[in-house]
Order: C-alpha cells, then sequence, then structure tokens
C-alpha cells in the first residue's frame, strides 16, 4: 500500500476499505497500491494496482458541489453502454454507490496505455502528418459519438437526457452553475463581463429545429483522449463522460474548437488549461476541422460563433466553481486560485468572439 504525505489524499480515498472492497468485488491479490492522478481538475482520478490489473477508480472531489456536477456513476453509466460500440472507451469493472468505502460514489475501469497530449506532443508526434492526423483523429472520433444509436444501447431519450430544450438549457444550468459559484467568490471580486455574455447567450440560442439530437459527450477535447503508443497517431480511449447527455452535438464541437489554437490567436487567457503546440505546422485549422466534421456527418454547422461563445462561457463557469472551492478549502489543485484572474480573462475572450474580434 502506498502512504502518501498529503492530508488531502486521505480525505478520498480511504485505502483499507478501499482494498478490503476491491477483495469481496474482485477476489483476493498479493500487490495494492494507490496513487493520486492530480492531471485532471473536475472528479479525482486514482491508479489503482489490484494484482496485475492496473485499474482507475473516479469518484468526485469532498465538500459540497454544484448541483448535477461531479456525477460518476452518470460517466460509469455511459461508458458501459458504448463497451460494444465503435465509440472508443476503456474497458469498465465496477461501480459503487456504498459511501461507506469512499465517502462517495466512484467507479472502476481499466488502465489504458498511451499518451494523453495535455502540455506538449510526443516526439513520435512531430512532424506536419502526424499533426494533420491528430487533428483528423479527433474529428472522427467525435463524429463516431455522434453517430451513436443511443436507444439501442440502453441511454434512452426521456431517461438519460432529452434533447428538445437542450441548448437553451445549457445556457441556463451554467448560468445557474455560475451564480451558485458567485455566492462565494463574489465577496473576493467581481466578474461583471460574464453578465454581458449571459445575456447576449440568452438571446441568441438556437431553437430546437436549428440542431439535430445525438449523443454529446460534453467535454471533448484533446487532452480527454489518450492516443495509442504507436508511431501513427489512432485515439485508443476518451475519457470524461461525467457531463455526458442527449442532446446538441455542436456544443461538442464548439468546447472542441475552443481548446484548438492558431498562430493567429492572442495569448490564451487562461495558460493553465490551454496548451498552445497546435499552433505549429501541420496542425489543422479550426476551419479545417469544421469543413471535415460536417463532411462526416452531413450537419451543417451554421452559428459557430454562439457555440464558440457558448464553450468559453462554460469554462469560465468550470473556472469559476474551481474558484469556489479552492476557497473553500476543498481541493488543493494549484490551477484553482489562479481562476482569480483566469475567469475575467476567460469573459473578455467570450466577448471577443461575440463581437467578432476572434474569428474561425
Amino acid at each position: 500500500m502506498t502512504d502518501p504525505d498529503s492530508e488531502y489524499f486521505d480525505r478520498i480515498v480511504d485505502e483499507r476499505s478501499l482494498q478490503s472492497y476491491l477483495a469481496d468485488e474482485l477476489g483476493p491479490a498479493d500487490r495494492f497500491e494507490v496513487a493520486h492522478h492530480q492531471e485532471g481538475h473536475s472528479n479525482e482520478t486514482l491508479f489503482v494496482t489490484w494484482g496485475d490489473r492496473e485499474l482507475v477508480v473516479r469518484r468526485p472531489p469532498p465538500g459540497e458541489t454544484a448541483e448535477n456536477a461531479h456525477d460518476v456513476l452518470r460517466e460509469y453509466r455511459v461508458i458501459d453502454a458504448l463497451q460494444d460500440t465503435a465509440v472508443r472507451v476503456p474497458t469498465t469493472v465496477l461501480a459503487c454507490e456504498d459511501h461507506a468505502v469512499l465517502g462517495s460514489d466512484f467507479y472502476a475501469m481499466e488502465r489504458e496505455d498511451g499518451d494523453v497530449l495535455r502540455d506538449e506532443e510526443p516526439d513520435r508526434f512531430g512532424n506536419p502528418q502526424a499533426r494533420e492526423t491528430i487533428g483528423h483523429e479527433m474529428v472522427d472520433r467525435l463524429v463516431e459519438i455522434h453517430e451513436v444509436d443511443y436507444d439501442a444501447v440502453g441511454l434512452e431519450h426521456g431517461d438519460f437526457g432529452y434533447p428538445p430544450g437542450f441548448t437553451q438549457r445549457q445556457v441556463r444550468r451554467w448560468s445557474e452553475q455560475l451564480t451558485w459559484a458567485f455566492e462565494v467568490t463574489a465577496e473576493e471580486r467581481e466578474v461583471d463581463a460574464l453578465y454581458d455574455v449571459m445575456n447576449w447567450l440568452y438571446d441568441n440560442v438556437p431553437d430546437d429545429d436549428e440542431y439535430p439530437s445525438t449523443l454529446v459527450h460534453g467535454d471533448y477535447k484533446l487532452d480527454n483522449v489518450m492516443f495509442g503508443p504507436g508511431d501513427d497517431p489512432e485515439i485508443a480511449a476518451i475519457f470524461d463522460w461525467e457531463m455526458s447527455t442527449l442532446g446538441d452535438p455542436f456544443t461538442d464541437l464548439g468546447w472542441m474548437l475552443s481548446y484548438w489554437r492558431e498562430p493567429k490567436d492572442p495569448e490564451p487567457p487562461t495558460p493553465t488549461l490551454a496548451s498552445t503546440f497546435m499552433e505549429r505546422e501541420g496542425y489543422p485549422t479550426r476551419r479545417e476541422l469544421i469543413d471535415r466534421y460536417e463532411r462526416k456527418t452531413g450537419f451543417e454547422f451554421d452559428n459557430p460563433r454562439f457555440y464558440w461563445a457558448l464553450a468559453v462561457y462554460k469554462l469560465a463557469g468550470l473556472g469559476e466553481m474551481f474558484f469556489r472551492r479552492y476557497l473553500e478549502g476543498n481541493s488543493d489543485d494549484p490551477m484553482y486560485p489562479k481562476m482569480r484572474e483566469g475567469v475575467p480573462a476567460l469573459a473578455e475572450q467570450a466577448k471577443m468572439i461575440i463581437d467578432g474580434e476572434m474569428g474561425l
């Protein structure tokens, strides 16, 4: 067993309790180790060695969370439902609702092998052809998600999600998340620009007949996929499905594009959350990614400014929730306090998109 010298680690995992639970569920093991994976910024991720098996355990952060946030059992449900589809997901192992084990819901899946592209590209992908393929893989795997027959895999309309009114609810939900965060963060500083963005989004949200209905990942971006270990870029697994639902696929496309960089772009408002290596020769432009998506799906992405601004607004909402968690002492993530300045910068970027000062 590991012995991390961290009070926060002790808050997210009781090693003896987890060991006992896994023994009951998976059978005894002669090796048990737990490590806290700190690359993500939302749900907590634990790497668990159980005998000769390498597992990933996902659980919510400790403390109070915004309503509907950090739903790991929902994440488990969608990954489990997609096991026999074309969508690249890890192999699920178990899910647990008994809070006596870790103090929260959690689930376990098999750990995948490969590279997640966060701050840098692997050396084997450092050429224009591989970079172009990375962009194509991102689009093609997103298309596979949007092609899933969600009713057939048990993610039924009306149960797992309700597509009518989805995009309108997205604007309302993220506005409510921001309001929840402001209950604490407003005592530190105000972000008035976010109210301007909020009002514009409410005034410009598409009607139901302006978008198709598909399975939606909810957090699809470059560092939520893993590329396999081969020399040719190929996505082996897609992670972080906690916000998955049924609704408007263009919200996924806008979210992915909000993280994609081009050489002409201004400096990122939150460097901690933005990688810039996509500015190098060979990476497709945002317009090229959109064109490929439209060819593959037959959908017309006619309102990119709205979806791009919505994505940045949602990112600001996440950042403000992170900042609240920091102020309340419910995270040890070093990125969270940076949201004091990061969220206002994101709000200004959203306004630039709305005003046409940033283009695709």
